[in-house]
């Protein structure tokens, strides 16, 4: 994972920043550049062994570390994961006050994807016009196009590319929420890049992890995902209005995420067939009053 395997080196680039020639953040190429190959020698391949259960099923998360990356050491990679993690935490903790000092109501909107994230947002965000001041920081590696779609509501956005790296971390948040124009009391949605691994572990400052499963995902995405669904608060159940034409167990998946993790909230829901909305506003304006 990212804690480990330093993949949250990619280039970063932050909407707005083009048009400062000295800014850190610039837009990452979409082609990868060329790089010059080599012949590794040497390597040893057998110092750590996975786990073989009977069928020769193959498991890497059992060391000390919960993770595998070639070349490294189990206890490497628990030192390497301790200093990113703190750094990112202490970040995370800045952001927090600094939302907090504002009451503000910041959710990290977690999910692969393709779970209609991004439609639920628009649709949650035309709904509460008039009725909560919001933003938006939207994360992916590439393209403005998430943004393009949240600021056609008339809400005010950013886009987040994240290059190779295939999270948002605190050090993001920081830098681009300032440039949005969110008042006191006002929620923040923070969509996070389509990943069920990796985000579980970078704490952005937020109040509440919100996981999104759509039912064409399969019942036990909370249980092959654990780690994600043990952080969430609330997980919302998607595109219910498409139950009629799948082969899905709603009754198991609500289990399954249970059992990972016993107190999350579910909500099911719909963008399309409205379903579940007005609950989840509900849910949301609780949690602003909170």
């Amino acid at each position: 994972m990212c804690t480990t395997c330093g993949c949250g080196e990619g280039n970063l680039y932050i909407e707005g920043d083009e048009r400062n020639p000295h800014s850190a953040f610039r837009s990452a190429p979409f082609a990868p550049a060329p790089r010059q190959t080599m012949t590794i020698t040497g390597v040893k391949t057998d110092h750590f062994a996975p786990t073989r259960t009977p069928e020769g099923d193959l498991h890497y998360g059992h060391g000390e570390a919960g993770t595998h990356a070639p070349g490294q050491s189990q206890r490497r990679m628990l030192e390497v994961e301790i200093d990113v993690l703190d750094k990112n935490n202490r970040l995370a903790a800045h952001n927090r006050a600094r939302f907090a000092a504002k009451q503000q109501l910041v959710l990290n909107l977690v999910s692969s994807p393709g779970s209609g994230k991004t439609t639920l947002l628009t649709e949650t965000l035309t709904r509460l016009k008039g009725r909560a001041d919001c933003a938006v920081i939207e994360g992916d590696q590439q393209t403005v196009n998430d943004a393009a779609r949240i600021r056609a509501t008339g809400t005010p956005a950013i886009q987040v590319n994240t290059g190779k790296g295939c999270h948002l971390d605190a050090q993001m948040i920081a830098d681009a929420a300032p440039r949005l124009p969110l008042a006191d009391r006002g929620i923040l949605f923070i969509e996070n890049v389509g990943n069920l691994v990796c985000p579980a572990s970078f704490d952005l400052g937020e109040r509440h992890k919100v996981a999104v499963l759509s039912v064409t995902e399969g019942e036990d995405k909370p249980l092959k995902y654990p780690h994600m669904f043990a952080a969430a608060s609330l997980m919302l159940l998607n595109k219910v209005d498409l139950l009629p034409y799948l082969n899905f167990d709603v009754e198991r998946c609500l289990a399954c995420a249970r059992e990972v993790n016993p107190h999350i909230e579910i909500i099911l829901v719909s963008a399309t067939s409205g379903e579940g909305m007005e609950q989840w506003l509900t849910w949301l304006e609780t949690q602003r009053c909170a």
